[in-house]
């Protein structure tokens, strides 16, 4: 029968624990206790965002809350855009420390445009707004009192490659008439349209498109879209002053490339060195046909490719060079590439780590230890692979430190943290961490940190791991990967045989720790569960389930994540980089990728097809690695992966059963 181990000691015991502790004896910080109106400010809430005034205004339980600006702005909101703009811009001033003011002059924005009350939009804006739809309406506004800077955003707007709201239409009609938008814009915009594949905006802007000028250009479009392989007929000069020629050269060949690699590279080397194009045209194309020709493999292209990269230095063509190199095991090529490489991209410890097993590859073992000594010196994936080739501990580079009591406290008593805490408190945690976020963006390096500490002290996880985000402390490692609900992981890690540290690296990697994290598809909580997959779950392994909302329980979460790992790990003899992928791509897809290879397990981390599967591999082995050195006080003895994992096969026979 197994034993739940112990809790892993937090470092933060260590590096917080005495700072924090210190505040809260000398009296600067207390907790935060559910307040006598909490429940009042809940309902009021609730009620104020159906509208529901009359309730509110005749509680008499209701007291002053400092949320109430929350209330004040669900009014406002509701009576838009029968509002005047002085009581917007009041609003807007009196909460310019939450996010609330700029959201309410957004929606402000948005609903004197559509009531064509444009002094009144205009009253409420301090610049260009953000979203198409306001920026149209803005624009529409200032036609009378900017005309040119209306003219310039106005065809900002229009020069796009896709269809824009209706709320544009009146803009442009304007600027149409006015002269402002011409046959040239519309030329451009048909464009963009036919290389974004937009096909019913082409179909509008070629019949928009009505001028002898453009004739020729219009005929030669139409050869061309019917067939883009007829690159080569293309006239050097076309419409009115010739310059419609490049233009429509460059996006036929953008085209072909994505239709047929193969022949626009052939018409590209038969063309390209005679062809009127600009510096970023010439670029923009040869980028399109090295990538293309190197992601679908294109027979012959390579040479030509090879060429082409010194010239374009684009980091993500060096990358997919390099990498091509290792699907084929071409240790040569990797050898001869990774230095190549921009300084940016290849000091990583990814490529240098590559460097040295091609030199391992290549009877070079002298390159190959300094290329590892480079890559180790990092702390990822890779660095740790190749710090388990020297035979060394981990490079974690934790800079983490404690926070003076004095600035925790003053953390504490700012009051958009207050806001936090009691949106918290009525079960708010959107708003929370919208106030939260607010906040950072206008806090510097060290108010960042202090709000770090501090939303470790209270337990918000995720808040603290934003809040090291936006101080760029990369390297304060208690507060990117805090100690985040440990007796679940260690309890539920204990029952299923998973290593805890491997639940709370996918914990990290999935949510950051956010419990109440809710994905666009629908996954929620800690582990990111499906709540099929926890229906499923549920009546295999005997679960109690109680609905879609208990997965924003860690305790339901991780019971449910870990089983469901503890699933993958059973399917894939164990081995935790086939269980993670699985289980962020789905077993399927990993069976198929172990069929067709026989790698070891860096190759095999490297050709996983889709870049999201890989990234996330690589982060989960890294994080649980650093939870269990961060809960040892040292990488001493700690192994990112097990002997089985680093020597193991990848191919078909991983698959068990």
């Amino acid at each position: 029968m197994s034993r739940t181990p112990p809790a892993p000691p937090s470092p933060l015991r260590h590096l917080l624990g005495l700072g924090i502790a210190t505040a809260l004896c000398a009296g600067l910080l207390a907790p935060h206790p559910a307040q006598a109106d909490d429940m009042a400010m809940r309902q009021a809430l609730a009620d104020a965002r159906q509208g529901s005034w009359s309730r509110i205004d005749q509680r008499t339980d209701r007291v002053d809350h400092l949320l109430d600006g929350y209330i004040e702005y669900h009014r406002l909101r509701h009576a838009l855009p029968d509002v005047a703009p002085q009581s917007i811009n009041d609003f807007i001033a009196r909460h310019d420390d939450s996010p609330l003011a700029g959201w309410l002059r957004g929606l402000a924005q948005t609903a004197y445009g559509r009531a064509g009350n444009f002094a009144a939009l205009l009253a409420v804006s301090d610049g260009e707004p953000i979203g198409t739809e306001r920026q149209c309406y803005y624009y529409t506004a200032l036609l009378e009192r900017e005309p040119s800077a209306a003219a310039a955003g106005g065809r900002a707007l229009w020069r796009v490659g896709s269809s824009q709201p209706n709320a544009c239409d009146p803009l442009f009609q304007r600027l149409r008439a006015s002269g402002a938008l011409t046959t040239e814009d519309d030329w451009t915009r048909l464009m963009l349209a036919w290389e974004n594949g937009s096909t019913g905006l082409v179909n509008h802007l070629r019949r928009l498109i009505d001028d002898p000028a453009w004739r020729d250009a219009l005929n030669a479009f139409d050869r061309v879209n019917a067939d883009p392989s007829q690159v080569a007929t293309l006239p050097a000069r076309l419409g009115p002053d010739g310059s419609a020629g490049p233009s429509l050269l460059a996006a036929t060949f953008h085209r072909l490339t994505r239709d047929n690699t193969a022949a626009a590279l052939a018409a590209w080397q038969r063309l390209g060195e005679q062809a009127t194009l600009d510096a970023e045209q010439r670029r923009s194309i040869e980028h399109d046909l090295a990538f293309y020709a190197m992601a679908r493999g294109v027979p012959g292209s390579q040479p030509w490719v090879d060429r082409a990269l010194p010239r374009l230095e684009a980091d993500d063509l060096y990358e997919l060079r390099v990498r091509n190199a290792l699907a084929a095991r071409d240790w040569q090529a990797v050898f001869d590439w990774v230095p190549k490489m921009p300084d940016s991209v290849r000091t990583e410890s990814r490529w240098q780590y590559w460097l040295g097993r091609a030199s391992t590859e290549l009877g070079d073992p002298t390159t190959a230890r300094s290329a590892f000594e480079a890559a180790a010196q990092g702390r990822n994936f890779f660095a740790f692979a190749a710090a388990d080739r020297l035979g060394r501990p981990y490079a974690l580079n934790d800079a983490s430190r404690p926070v003076p009591p004095e600035r925790i406290a003053q953390v504490a008593q700012t009051p958009a943290v207050q806001r936090v805490a009691a949106l918290y408190r009525i079960d708010e945690p959107g708003l929370a961490r919208s106030e939260w976020v607010a906040l950072l963006e206008r806090s510097d390096h060290a108010h960042s940190e202090a709000m770090a500490a501090y939303a470790i002290q209270q337990g918000w996880y995720e808040l603290a791991v934003q809040a090291s985000i936006s101080a760029r402390a990369w390297d304060a490692l208690a507060w990117r990967f805090p100690h985040a609900f440990e007796p679940e992981f260690v309890k539920w890690g204990a029952s299923r045989g998973v290593d805890p540290y491997f639940l709370m690296g996918i914990a990290r990697r999935e949510s950051a720790f956010n419990q109440r994290a809710q994905s666009p598809v629908g996954a929620r909580g800690l582990m990111q569960l499906m709540p099929d997959t926890a229906r499923h779950l549920s009546s295999r392994r005997n679960i109690p389930y109680a609905g879609v909302e208990s997965l924003e329980d860690p305790e339901v979460n991780v019971a449910f994540g870990s089983a469901y790992i503890r699933d993958m790990l059973d399917r894939y003899s164990n081995n935790r980089i086939a269980a993670a992928a699985a289980y962020n791509a789905g077993p399927g897809r990993v069976d198929r990728w172990l069929a067709n290879g026989n790698q070891p397990f860096d190759l095999f981390v490297e050709s996983i097809p889709f870049r999201e599967t890989r990234e996330y591999v690589l982060a989960v082995l890294a994080y649980r690695a650093i939870f269990e050195s961060l809960a040892k006080g040292s990488s001493e003895g700690v192994k990112m992966l097990s002997d089985a994992e680093r020597n193991a096969y990848y191919d078909a026979s991983m698959r068990s059963g």
